[in-house]
């Protein structure tokens, strides 16, 4: 083995301690934007749209439908897509190949997505973008844990962590402004899904992974490397529990919104009223996000962090159960952006300061991101007995401000990190 390759497979699996730039931050932040700009506008604005479309009887129904569907194969590609990428021995790297092969892939699937004109067609287009998407996903997400030291990892989670909120705003635009129709709204995502990724991926090189160092293959252990025994990694677990109700919280306050502000708050334009209320959210995010991110880099904490952000999320939901007006939805709306502002920052921080294997890094993150997208297939399912038998919007902001709370307290019960 050359002095080379030794040094780049010592790069490959070491706990990172120089630096990163911050052209390689704003970079993975626009593949971040894209990602999550291409999963979020669908779903707040032109699966409601098209599919009301397509059945406005059934269309509460259908869009639990299409989106619990897609969010059940993104519980499944992301921590696969995770595994091979660990595995990659691409001379580009590990990461890279695989975001730019799922930005191409779930824009093909968000191009397949625009052309349907049944509740079956959205789905089965959707559900292809998701896979698509998530693989994209593992690939930008695992960056941190790879190259990001310690002491600057809650600054450059803040940073991609805004642009994943922005990436609603950006899509509204785009989709309520700028595009209309809902097959062009797609199309536009699709073009920037793939436009954004490329300067991360063409401009930052990362050490390859050798074929020596790479295990080989065995499907049953492959298979069980999916499962992270809570018992074994009781720090993994319980950061996992925590992501999955706060995000859980959050999926519920949020998945109705366009109709909440429809059929409960009156509101004329629920889709200009859906971008404005997305505005302020990404604005009030973007205003605590870094600096909880470099305070908590500067203190070494995490887990208070955490506790705070879900007291002030879970005032938000009270608040959207309390009062069903335009003001109090702007209010809330602020007051939920700003609590998660600090979550993105510090939560995806202390999230990789809990991996098991620093050879397992993409796929440990793939599981935790299934607490990010496993409450998108189960908050349908809990949303809309609630909207229809248990208090109507009421009942289902109250429910997402006792799980959000629930989720933050659970964070304390994490020992190896402060």
């Amino acid at each position: 083995m050359s002095h080379a390759s030794a040094a780049d497979d010592a790069a490959v699996f070491a706990e990172p301690t120089v630096p990163v730039k911050a052209v390689w931050t704003v970079n993975l932040s626009l593949a971040t934007l894209a990602v999550f700009m291409a999963f979020m506008t669908p779903i707040q604005i032109l699966l409601p749209l098209q599919l009301e479309q397509i059945d406005p009887h059934d269309k509460n129904d259908a869009l639990s439908l299409v989106t619990g569907l897609g969010a059940l194969v993104a519980v499944l590609a992301n921590p696969l897509a995770g595994a091979w990428s660990d595995r990659t021995t691409s001379r580009f790297g590990r990461r890279r190949p695989w975001i730019l092969g799922g930005a191409l892939a779930g824009a093909a699937g968000l191009s397949i997505t625009a052309t349907q004109h049944t509740v079956a067609g959205v789905a089965v287009g959707w559900c292809l973008a998701q896979a698509g998407l998530n693989a994209m996903l593992a690939g930008v997400t695992t960056p941190i844990a790879d190259r990001v030291p310690l002491t600057q990892r809650a600054q450059v989670s803040g940073w991609t962590g805004i642009t994943q909120s922005f990436g609603l705003v950006l899509g509204a635009l785009i989709t309520t402004l700028l595009i209309t129709g809902v097959r062009s709204g797609y199309a536009t995502l699709a073009v920037l899904t793939v436009a954004l990724a490329l300067p991360f991926v063409l401009r930052h090189s990362e050490p390859p992974l050798t074929r020596a160092l790479r295990p080989a293959f065995d499907a049953r252990t492959f298979a069980r490397s999916l499962w992270v025994s809570p018992r074994q990694h009781p720090d993994f677990g319980w950061a996992w529990l925590t992501r999955f109700l706060i995000n859980l919280g959050n999926a519920l306050g949020t998945l109705y919104l366009f109709y909440f502000l429809a059929d409960a708050v009156h509101y004329d334009d629920p889709g200009t009223g859906v971008l404005i209320l997305t505005v302020v959210y990404t604005l009030c995010a973007a205003l605590t996000a870094i600096p909880a991110g470099v305070l908590s880099d500067r203190l070494g904490r995490r887990k208070v962090f955490v506790v705070l952000c879900s007291l002030v999320m879970a005032a938000a939901a009270v608040l959207l159960a309390t009062l069903h007006t335009w003001p109090s939805a702007l209010a809330a709306a602020a007051v939920l952006g700003a609590g998660y502002g600090i979550y993105l920052a510090v939560d995806q921080a202390l999230v990789t300061q809990v991996l098991p294997e620093a050879t397992d890094r993409a796929k440990d993150l793939g599981v935790i991101n299934i607490a990010n997208s496993g409450p998108q297939v189960l908050a349908p399912a809990i949303a809309s007995p609630i909207i229809t038998h248990l208090g109507g919007y009421t009942g289902l902001y109250a429910t997402a401000a006792l799980v959000i709370l629930v989720g933050g307290l659970l964070v304390n019960r994490i020992r190896g990190v402060a």
